[in-house]
């Protein structure tokens, strides 16, 4: 049913995602577009790489169709397209969690270990934390999918969302689902509570570090490299945190549905300018590019 209950801002709904959705498009590639010169061949510019990839992944599975369901009479989807967008967003979402605990742990060896950091964080070590993610994110995505669809849906067909996501799902099962949701409470620990966890980790060693800097501008140059990816977890989490945490609570739909705007389409759109205005390498790179 998406965002029904409001026929009047339908058609103003439709042109704020259009226009959300190309910045998401356009900042992403250019993002990638910066982070493949050859004067930024670090491993963090390989994760934001990646990381691109997967917000405009998010957001091309979530955002057409929604915009479609704007101005259409027709908002169905079939069992298998649900199951599918279903598995795909859990997927980069689990994905992402887990690469930006990555990115946390090649910041602390940037900061920590700089005389090993270019042994350590070697290109084999980047593509296997990539492909760990990857992994660990289809483990996730396969086992809730499989958990949801396994549901029996024998009452009212119509879900209160604008994507197909675990809490509007399980609501239209007809059974006790209280043993599932102990069940999606687990994964989110496993899956949300450490890798963040690691990242706080990486973080208090990063900030014993530079508090160890005699110099205050070197300790604000360094602090200042962590910035970007500290405000992305910060959004990130927090908002998967607050819609997963309890999945069938007595919390209003809509407040979930605002959490998941910004899970699903605004942060994806917020990592290209996080990561460009705070960061002055990915900005001289970007004015270079566009001089020429």
């Amino acid at each position: 049913s998406g965002f029904s209950k409001h026929p009047g801002l339908l058609h103003l709904l439709f042109f704020t995602f259009c226009l959300i959705y190309a910045i998401t498009i356009i900042g992403n590639l250019l993002i990638f577009m910066v982070t493949v010169h050859p004067s930024l061949c670090m491993p963090m510019y390989f994760f934001l790489r990646v990381l691109s990839i997967l917000d405009v992944s998010t957001a091309s599975i979530i955002v057409p169709k929604m915009l479609v369901n704007f101005l259409s009479e027709d908002r169905s989807i079939s069992y298998m397209g649900c199951a599918t967008q279903l598995y795909s967003v859990i997927f980069l979402g689990a994905t992402e969690w887990y690469l930006l605990a990555a990115m946390a742990y090649d910041r602390y060896m940037a900061i920590c270990n700089p005389l090993r950091y270019a042994i350590i964080m070697n290109s084999r070590v980047c593509v296997s934390l990539v492909l760990l993610s990857c992994c660990s994110g289809n483990v996730v995505s396969v086992v809730q999918t499989v958990w949801v669809f396994s549901l029996p849906f024998c009452g009212p067909r119509k879900i209160n969302y604008f994507f197909c996501d675990i809490p509007p799902l399980i609501m239209l099962s007809c059974t006790d689902t209280s043993s599932y949701e102990k069940q999606i409470i687990t994964a989110t620990v496993l899956v949300i509570f450490i890798p963040f966890c690691l990242i706080l980790i990486s973080y208090a060693c990063i900030i014993s570090s530079i508090l160890r800097i005699s110099s205050a501008e070197s300790r604000h140059k360094t602090f200042s490299t962590c910035s970007s990816h500290l405000t992305v977890v910060t959004l990130y989490y927090a908002s998967g945190t607050l819609i997963y945490l309890r999945p069938k609570s007595s919390n209003s739909q809509d407040t979930k549905k605002v959490l998941a705007l910004i899970y699903t389409t605004i942060i994806p759109t917020l990592n290209p300018l996080i990561y460009s205005l705070r960061n002055q390498e990915v900005k001289g790179v970007l004015i270079k590019i566009i001089a020429e």
